[in-house]
C-alpha cells in the first residue's frame, strides 16, 4: 500500500507524515516492581494544518478473564496508561546533524503527575528521543529520565521505550507492535 501525504499537513512537519493516523496493537511493559505483563494499545496522531500533530495513546492491561462468565461481562481491559501531547520540527537544524535527518520534539503530559520534554532526530520512518526535561507534581511519578525509539518497519509503528524511575537507572520499560487503523 502507498503512504500518501495527509491532505493539510503543514511542510514542515512532512518528515513525521507517516505517524499521521490511527494505530493500534500490543506490547509488552515490565520494570523493577512491576511484574512483566502484556498490553494493548491504541494511538492517535492527527492535525489541523498547523506547525505540529497531536498526540494521545492508551495502554490497556490484558487479563485473563478468571471465568468464562467474565468474558460475557465484556468489561474493557484496566487503563495503564495515557499521554497526550504534540509533535513538533523545530525551525533551525542544529549544528551537524545530517542532511538526511531532521530535529524532533515531543512534548507529552499523562495523569501520573508528570510532563516530559523529549528531543531526538527523525528520518528514513525512524525516531530516536532522549528526555531533555522532566517536571513533577509534588505527588507525581518519579521519573527521572527517558528514551524512545520509533521505526516504521514493513508498514506497522514498532516503539520502544526506556526509563530511568523510581532510583532505578535507565533500562527498558516496554515495547509494542502496532498496525495503522483502517
Amino acid at each position: 500500500m502507498a503512504f500518501t501525504i495527509p491532505e493539510g499537513l503543514a511542510p514542515e512537519l512532512y518528515p513525521l507524515s507517516w505517524l499521521v493516523g490511527r494505530w493500534s496493537g500490543e506490547g509488552v511493559l515490565g520494570y523493577p516492581g512491576v511484574e512483566e505483563t502484556a498490553f494493548t494499545q491504541e494511538i492517535e496522531v492527527d492535525h489541523d494544518g498547523g506547525l505540529y500533530l497531536s498526540y494521545r495513546s492508551v495502554i490497556r492491561l490484558v487479563e485473563a478473564p478468571d471465568d468464562v462468565s467474565a468474558l460475557e461481562d465484556e468489561q474493557p481491559a484496566p487503563v495503564w496508561s495515557t499521554e497526550s501531547g504534540y509533535w513538533r520540527i523545530p525551525p533551525e537544524r542544529p549544528e551537524g546533524m545530517g542532511s538526511e535527518l531532521f530535529p524532533v520534539e515531543l512534548l507529552l503530559a499523562d495523569p501520573s503527575g508528570h510532563v516530559d520534554v523529549y528531543v531526538g532526530a527523525t528520518g528514513n520512518g525512524r525516531i530516536d528521543l532522549v528526555s531533555d526535561l522532566i517536571a513533577r507534581t509534588a505527588t507525581g511519578a518519579e521519573v527521572t529520565a527517558g528514551k524512545r525509539l520509533l521505526g516504521l518497519v514493513n508498514g506497522e509503528l514498532m516503539w520502544a521505550h526506556d526509563l530511568a524511575a523510581f532510583g532505578q537507572p535507565m533500562q527498558s520499560y516496554a515495547s509494542a507492535r502496532l498496525t495503522r487503523a483502517q
